[in-house]
């Protein structure tokens, strides 16, 4: 049986107290949302029932919006990829934030919506999660590495680096047997000492040095990643047959 989806088990009392009762329409809850969320970004917890709970108050609530958290949120959701929850957040926020900043180079006119920082943010925030959702592993680090506002987005978020790896770690586990070192390198943005410290240590896999160019990591079988043979066999009896044949002989009416 799966893991209901409101559940958190580091939520406090209080806060599932909101979340069950009316209050959690209450727009005087926001600050104790907020507050949560800087609290799940501090001690590396994560709970998108209550966060979703906070984008909905800002929904009902436009002058109550603060870009901070919806950042954060947005961010947290990407930790745990490849769950849907970025897509979620993603549609809860107001459409000129999803609108992508306007590329007029004239600077006297006016600005549009799309050009507030925040909308800027959502749309970097996006690109992470497009090559998440693409398995384009490298090419996340890269962008992550070449832009210093992506160093803001994440700069509240504890652990962020170690959170994505760990969720990369594991989707490559499912899908595969072996690796190459280097595509795990770029997979993973790691190299030398720490790389291998994160391979054995953390994800508990093998390295084989004396394979490839670089060495083969060897991942343990698990009941994803295992080669199964199915069978599939289908009881049809005679008398399904009897009928068909019965009805080709048939006089039409």
């Amino acid at each position: 049986m799966g893991i209901a989806f409101d559940y958190a088990p580091e939520r406090p009392e209080h806060i599932d107290a909101i979340l069950n009762g009316l209050d959690r329409y209450n727009p005087e809850t926001t600050t104790v949302f907020q507050d949560y969320v800087t609290q799940q970004c501090e001690d590396r917890s994560y709970d998108c029932y209550a966060n979703l709970a906070l984008l909905k108050l800002y929904q009902f609530n436009p002058h109550l919006l603060r870009d901070e958290p919806v950042t954060n949120i947005l961010t947290k959701s990407l930790t745990v990829f490849p769950s849907p929850d970025f897509s979620l957040c993603l549609h809860l926020l107001p459409s000129y934030i999803l609108s992508p900043p306007s590329s007029s180079n004239n600077p006297s006119s006016n600005p549009t919506p799309g050009d507030a920082p925040l909308s800027e943010a959502v749309q970097k925030l996006t690109i992470l999660n497009n090559l998440l959702s693409g398995a384009k592993y490298r090419e996340f680090w890269q962008t992550l590495d070449k832009d210093d506002l992506y160093a803001d987005l994440i700069a509240d978020v504890g652990g962020f680096e170690e959170l994505m790896r760990v969720r990369i770690a594991v989707t490559v586990g499912q899908s595969c047997r072996e690796v190459e070192r280097g595509v795990l390198e770029g997979w993973l943005g790691l190299t030398g000492p720490p790389f291998e410290h994160f391979v054995r240590e953390v994800c508990g896999w093998g390295v084989d040095d004396t394979r490839g160019a670089k060495g083969m990591i060897v991942i343990p079988i698990n009941k994803e990643n295992e080669a199964k043979g199915t069978v599939v066999k289908e009881e049809v009896k005679f008398d399904q047959f009897a009928r068909v044949i019965r009805r080709a002989y048939e006089q039409p009416a």
